[in-house]
């Protein structure tokens, strides 16, 4: 019986974790802390169909329920590492598949992304600005 609750006990921790890393987009403190274990597995499924494209995991992770101030910087920052991967051209091209009203908020998050984010993974906080950084965005998101 007791290995019986061991095991059980064991399976539910490892079940319960939440990734703070999903195909080596970070979730930062903030975000993964205001999210619940089906949040985070929702996110982890936005994650992977945003880096396969998917437009509306893209919008998907643009409305995600984050709890606001510095998690609204932790989920920028989390679309800044997707552009980053796919591309700005390829991030660009799938903006221009999303309809201009679901295009609302997604320049706030981009700016706080780079401001804030460590897209270059050196520790410190990039501080690089929208219209230097992805001109090509800028102009679509400006439109």
């Amino acid at each position: 019986m007791v290995k019986k609750i061991i095991f059980l006990f064991v399976i539910l921790t490892i079940i319960s974790c939440k990734k703070e890393k999903v195909d080596g987009i970070i979730i930062s403190d903030t975000l993964l802390v205001h999210q619940s274990l089906s949040e985070n597995i929702k996110m982890e499924s936005l994650i992977n169909h945003a880096l396969k494209k998917d437009k509306n995991a893209i919008i998907g992770i643009k409305i995600f329920p984050n709890g606001g101030a510095a998690s609204s910087y932790d989920l920028g920052y989390v679309l800044t590492q997707i552009i980053y991967r796919i591309g700005e051209n390829e991030f660009a091209n799938i903006l221009r598949e999303i309809p201009k009203s679901e295009l609302n908020g997604f320049e706030g998050l981009i700016a706080v992304g780079l401001e804030y984010g460590d897209n270059d993974y050196d520790g410190k906080m990039d501080n690089k600005r929208m219209e230097t950084e992805f001109p090509k965005l800028t102009k679509i998101l400006n439109e």
